[in-house]
């Protein structure tokens, strides 16, 4: 075999694709706050669930295969809002809502033409509500079943 078919070769072999086998999962997502004492007492009555207080100004909340880590950032800075938004099933869409009716956090924005903070079949199937935590971090609260993936 010559130089050149030897090269040609090993090129193939680098740069055939072979399906992942260790393919990342998801299992943790923070936001941040700024009092912590304020935000477990926020989450555990939104999300219906206690939390995990940890050492770092920091309480884990179990939400499936996903913890949701609360950090307070107040010793360091103001805190600075998640991505647009924070997605959770839940099996008993009222009961959330009523939570979060409860706490005054429904979103007051639109969402396609209609009311975030309201139940609503968004146009994409998902049945669902909006709401934002005192620190303005965007939450979406989908009814299990009606969940759009793609």
């Amino acid at each position: 075999m010559s130089a050149k078919q030897h090269d040609k070769e090993n090129t193939r072999k680098v740069t055939k694709r072979t399906p992942p086998n260790d393919v990342p999962q998801f299992f943790r997502l923070n936001i941040e706050v700024g009092d912590l004492k304020s935000a477990i007492s926020f989450y555990t009555k939104l999300l219906g669930i206690e939390g995990r207080k940890q050492a770092g100004a920091r309480c884990y909340f179990n939400c499936g295969s996903v913890t949701l880590q609360v950090l307070d950032v107040s010793s360091v800075g103001q805190p600075h809002p998640a991505a647009k938004a924070l997605y959770f099933t839940v099996n008993d869409l009222e009961a959330a809502y009523e939570r979060a009716m409860a706490l005054q956090c429904l979103s007051r924005e639109e969402v396609h033409d209609a009311p975030g903070g309201g139940i609503v079949v968004r146009p994409w199937g998902e049945r669902s509500f909006y709401a934002e935590d005192p620190w303005k971090n965007p939450l979406c609260f989908v009814e299990e079943g009606t969940v759009y993936v793609g």
